[in-house]
């Protein structure tokens, strides 16, 4: 793979384009840069469309769609540029314990036309996985202690074993106790201080963004065999 060029796509999964989880994705693409990839962007709140649909086009035998959903919308140009990819990133703030829906959407028609119920008397699967270097980055305004009572692990890592299952490779990376606005005096959540977040804020942010720039760093690396 010396001489490839590793192509890397990072997702956006949420809705406000310049606040942590964008920012934890522009640190990860900064790190795939840096180690040669070309890299892209896509923001699914921008993309007009829906979840899987259940057509099972992807399904039948001798199934044409090559990997990507038969669904011809608005998203089918991302579609067909994450089969392209060496490299998937895919970032969502948690909302009442799960990603967004427009990330839930998106890895359905992500997964599914990568996925099959089709095995050989051994137990293998006739599709062959497509490799791929892939990552869940996930940012929420719990703190890291809490995530257990909440079973976060468990419910936000059902992405990373779907990702891995398909494509041979997943991890995922949590941002904890996140900023969430500029002045928590305009809004009524008296249960925060906001003294308390901006500290947090001011000692593991730069942990965290650094952490994702490592995270798409080293995504390229194993992309390129290194």
């Amino acid at each position: 793979m010396e001489n490839k060029t590793i192509k890397a796509v990072f997702v956006n999964g949420g809705p406000r384009k310049k606040w942590n989880t964008y920012k934890m994705l522009e640190s990860a693409m900064k790190g795939a840069q840096e180690a040669g990839a070309e890299v892209e962007v896509v923001n699914l709140y921008d993309i007009d469309f829906k979840g899987c649909k259940s057509c099972f086009a992807c399904q039948l035998k001798n199934a044409k769609t090559d990997g990507v959903c038969a669904i011809r919308d608005d998203l089918r140009p991302v579609l067909e540029k994450t089969c392209e990819a060496d490299v998937i990133v895919i970032g969502s703030p948690v909302y009442f314990s799960y990603p967004t829906g427009e990330t839930r959407s998106f890895l359905e028609r992500l997964i599914f036309p990568n996925f099959t119920y089709d095995y050989d008397e051994q137990g293998n699967r006739r599709r062959p996985i497509r490799e791929k270097q892939t990552a869940m980055i996930f940012t929420m305004n719990i703190p890291e202690e809490a995530m257990g009572d909440w079973k976060y692990p468990v419910l936000l890592g059902t992405c990373e074993k779907q990702l891995k299952e398909n494509f041979g490779h997943s991890e995922t990376l949590y941002a904890c106790n996140t900023y969430q606005f500029t002045d928590y005096s305009r809004y009524a959540m008296t249960v925060f201080k906001e003294e308390d977040k901006r500290q947090h804020r001011d000692a593991h942010w730069q942990t965290d963004l650094q952490n994702a720039y490592e995270l798409g760093k080293q995504l390229v690396e194993k992309a390129k065999g290194e």
